[in-house]
């Protein structure tokens, strides 16, 4: 049975993420350590509430960093006191980050290499860092130069396709739900995808995977009125039908303050 209460030492980032309950009732508790997850969909379809459970987890763990980028500022602007890094409206500043996290990936790798292990794991006293990113498109084909927006999909893709042993995961939303925004050579990297109510079946394959919508695992026919559902697509499975958990600004608040409890004790 699924935990109700927290600990109070908190969380850990290798307990299951919980997102919501399926169509059939059974809870969605998802194992975020070693992966990382892709959420998209119209506006107002309920992304920004998927994010925030993700944030809550990780915010709720001691053993995590989290390092937030929001181009808006105001969707992940309530975790802020919590954060180990806030990015707001400037890719400059972005782009640093991520040469942060690249160069930490490496050396990560480095010592993994040298005491001969494969990935990280709860006995290591490193902190796993979740880098969540909202609005995706805002960084990658907005803001800044042609140049900027390309060197933060490089550097994005690398933090994808490397960072899950060394501990990096990678949490990314966005609402434009086109090729540019969401290459398939970033796509298929992520593990999990989210694909809440889009507008064309077309805007659904390009977050779950080109064919779903055909096989009829298909977005666009969620009902505009049925907020935070969406269709979940974990790695070797098929899309499964769920409903995500919703958190009020009032819990947010509470969680953080709780949060920020857990974390002062850790460095206490």
């Amino acid at each position: 049975m699924r935990k109700t209460t927290i600990p109070v030492a908190g969380l850990s980032i290798y307990d299951p993420v919980h997102l919501g309950i399926y169509e059939d009732g059974y809870g969605v508790d998802i194992e975020l350590i070693w992966r990382n997850i892709l959420l998209a969909g119209e506006p107002g379809a309920g992304k920004s509430v998927g994010l925030n459970n993700i944030v809550a987890h990780g915010a709720l763990c001691p053993d995590l960093s989290l390092w937030l980028f929001d181009g808006k500022q105001v969707e992940l602007g309530l975790w802020r006191e919590v954060a180990d890094l806030f990015v707001g409206p400037d890719i400059e500043r972005a782009l640093t980050a991520l040469e942060r996290l690249q160069a930490e990936m490496d050396r990560r790798y480095a010592e993994l290499n040298r005491v001969r292990r494969r990935k990280i794991d709860r006995h290591d006293p490193i902190d796993v860092i979740m880098v969540v990113i909202d609005e995706l498109a805002l960084f990658s084909a907005t803001m800044g130069t042609k140049d900027q927006q390309e060197q933060f999909v490089r550097l994005l893709r690398d933090l994808v396709a490397r960072g899950r042993a060394a501990g990096i995961i990678v949490v990314a939303a966005t609402q434009r739900r086109s090729a540019d925004i969401i290459p398939t050579s970033l796509r298929d990297l992520f593990g999990y995808r989210m694909a809440y109510r889009c507008t064309t079946d077309s805007s659904s394959d390009i977050i779950l995977g080109r064919g779903w919508a055909s096989q009829g695992f298909d977005a666009s026919n969620i009902a505009p009125e049925e907020r935070g559902v969406a269709l979940l697509l974990a790695e070797g499975g098929i899309p499964r039908r769920m409903k995500t958990a919703y958190l009020t600004d009032a819990h947010i608040h509470a969680l953080v303050e709780y949060a920020r409890q857990i974390r002062t004790r850790k460095t206490a």
